[in-house]
């Protein structure tokens, strides 16, 4: 990287007040995207990130960017 150029960190998942938005909960998310609740609850939680296919798979499953998963930090 170079010297003086800020990079990205990920923060906070953003995924279960995006949810709360919807009016959706885990259990939709999971029958629309195939992906298991309780990987879905560790996502919320912050037990988990998100890998980048399971992230492209929830956004497009919310119609939303990927960035809107997480909080960014930049350091």
């Amino acid at each position: 990287m170079e010297k003086g150029k800020k990079r990205n960190v990920i923060g906070r998942c953003l995924l279960g007040d995006i949810l709360y938005k919807k009016a959706m909960t885990q259990v939709d998310l999971e029958i629309i995207t195939g992906i298991n609740k309780v990987q879905i609850n560790e996502f919320i939680n912050n037990k988990r990130v998100m890998s980048l296919n399971n992230a492209k798979i929830i956004s497009d499953a919310l119609n939303c960017l990927i960035e809107d998963l997480y909080e960014w930090k930049n350091n």
